[in-house]
């Protein structure tokens, strides 16, 4: 009897030791292939920003900001141990490819083949027709289309917990609650005159709440439940959002910003 119950006891250690061991060689070769998969995209933006010069004042923003996600990525590639970081990686080689495309349809180049669609950008939504609007003596304007009044790139997203619509515009108006982590007073106001009425973009209430469009009935238990939805996503800011922008070593600046850094009058 006691022998068998040492052997009953030596089995369950085998298969222990076998399952601990080829659970470790599954991870290993999972992370393996999303490093493979991540150096993949990277090398992909290495190439294009090393090959392509913006021949326009909106093309070489998109390319500035581009060479920016291309060192954030190969700065998280280095300190990436999980597949999971290796996603991240991935991502923010994605997040550059898209400025590319962006730089080339500004140049009327052939934009290259399509790139996988971020669930988020998606979302977000995307600018459809020209804007221009003042916000407390500020003037912003949008556009579907590059150009001289509206040379600055954004692929769409999520940035401090709330969806930044894809577009060109006159100037990087998310970026101060990219580098915050959290919106300030004025946001609202702001996005709701840039936006209002257009299709498939989260009105005003929806959006300061953290919803995109669409989202504000599923999603908010009452008024007092989105905002306090909304406050808590400003106070966390969305890691997804910025791609772990702190983290990764970029802060999605790229180029200099120029007069696009004078926020004028309107206080963020």
């Amino acid at each position: 009897m006691e022998v068998v119950l040492i052997l009953l006891v030596v089995g369950v250690v085998v298969v222990g030791l076998l399952a601990a061991r080829n659970g470790a060689n599954t991870r290993r070769a999972q992370l393996e292939d999303a490093k493979a998969e991540a150096r993949r995209w990277v090398e992909r933006l290495g190439g294009q920003v090393m090959n392509l010069t913006g021949t326009t004042t909106a093309a070489q923003q998109a390319m500035a900001d581009a060479a920016e996600r291309y060192t954030a990525a190969g700065s998280q590639m280095d300190q990436a141990t999980t597949a999971e970081q290796c996603k991240l990686v991935t991502k923010t080689a994605l997040e550059g490819l898209y400025y590319v495309r962006a730089a080339r349809v500004a140049m009327d180049l052939d934009p290259g083949p399509e790139l996988p669609v971020d669930p988020d950008a998606a979302r977000a939504g995307e600018v459809t027709e020209n804007r221009r609007v003042a916000v407390e003596g500020h003037n912003y304007a949008a556009s579907p289309d590059a150009s001289q009044g509206t040379p600055y790139y954004y692929p769409g997203g999520r940035v401090a917990g709330r969806s930044v619509p894809r577009g060109w515009y006159s100037e990087p108006w998310w970026r101060p609650a990219l580098v915050a982590g959290a919106w300030g007073v004025g946001s609202m106001l702001l996005f709701s005159t840039m936006f209002a009425g257009m299709a498939g973009i989260a009105s005003a209430d929806a959006w300061a709440s953290g919803y995109d469009a669409g989202q504000a009935d599923a999603g908010a238990d009452g008024g007092d439940a989105g905002d306090a939805g909304g406050d808590a996503a400003d106070a966390g800011g969305d890691m997804g959002g910025d791609y772990g922008g702190d983290a990764g070593g970029g802060d999605w600046g790229g180029g200099d910003f120029g007069g696009g850094g004078d926020f004028g009058g309107f206080d963020f």
